[in-house]
């Protein structure tokens, strides 16, 4: 049967119709296949593993002490002094970011540094004492006390500013008796010497550790955001090098 001159213009209207919505049907799922891509590099990006069974149980009592999810796979220690102004700015930063992550939790190391004595270990002691008598939480308050207050540089508390009470009236009692004890001296000394052993005598510094190879990496200066991603990410990798892990990214800022 033949066709006439207007159906045969009708047929090639329809089949370039037809083409084009082909074309744009495929462009779309292209487009949707990208955004689904991307969406998961992003994610793989963002995590460097998958959260722990239980990473959502309650820290053991301490010291030491811990701040984000109980049985994390990854623990970021930071070696501190409450009296430097780097780890004055840096500490409420790196603590944020340790709250936007599922599989990573954050420790505190003492190292009081000798050129901030005698306020940076005071307050040492008074934030051990706080930990020891109402737990991690009451710990890290009170380290963001100490960091909100104080002049930093070793210049210590503003005159007429005291350490507040925290907790029960039971709980600021064994503070008191804490503070008149020998045991958070020994604390913090105990760290500061383990973290001069480790090599470590500057703040603030950071070492990873990936619970589930065992292995760590020690970092100097405030590493935050992508680049503490990439380093666990590294740390977590089968691939990894010992030279690679010995990694010392150094900071210009003064300590």
């Amino acid at each position: 049967m033949s066709t006439t001159p207007s159906q045969a213009l009708r047929l090639a209207q329809h089949q370039r119709r037809w083409r084009a919505f082909a074309a744009a049907a495929a462009m779309v799922a292209v487009a949707a296949c990208l955004i689904v891509l991307n969406l998961q590099r992003s994610q793989d990006h963002a995590q460097p593993a998958g959260p722990s069974p239980s990473a959502d149980l309650p820290h053991p009592s301490g010291p030491p002490w811990r701040y984000g999810p109980g049985a994390a796979r990854f623990t970021v220690i930071v070696y501190a002094d409450l009296e430097c102004p780097f780890c004055q700015s840096y500490t409420p930063e790196l603590q944020q970011w340790i709250a936007s992550q599922h599989d990573v939790n954050l420790q505190w190391h003492h190292l009081p540094l000798s050129i901030h004595q005698p306020a940076a270990t005071q307050q040492a002691l008074w934030i051990e004492c706080v930990g020891e008598a109402i737990g991690h939480a009451g710990f890290w308050d009170a380290v963001s006390w100490v960091y909100a207050h104080t002049r930093s540089d070793g210049l210590g508390l503003p005159p007429g500013v005291a350490y507040p009470e925290h907790g029960s009236p039971e709980q600021q009692q064994a503070v008191r008796a804490c503070l008149a004890s020998e045991r958070p001296a020994a604390v913090v000394s105990a760290q500061a010497q383990e973290a001069r052993q480790a090599g470590v005598d500057a703040t603030p510094s950071l070492r990873l550790i990936d619970h589930s190879s065992e292995r760590s990496m020690l970092l100097s200066g405030p590493v935050i955001g992508d680049a503490l991603l990439s380093a666990l990410d590294l740390l977590s990798s089968p691939e990894a090098t010992a030279a690679e892990l010995s990694a010392d990214v150094v900071s210009d800022m003064p300590r």
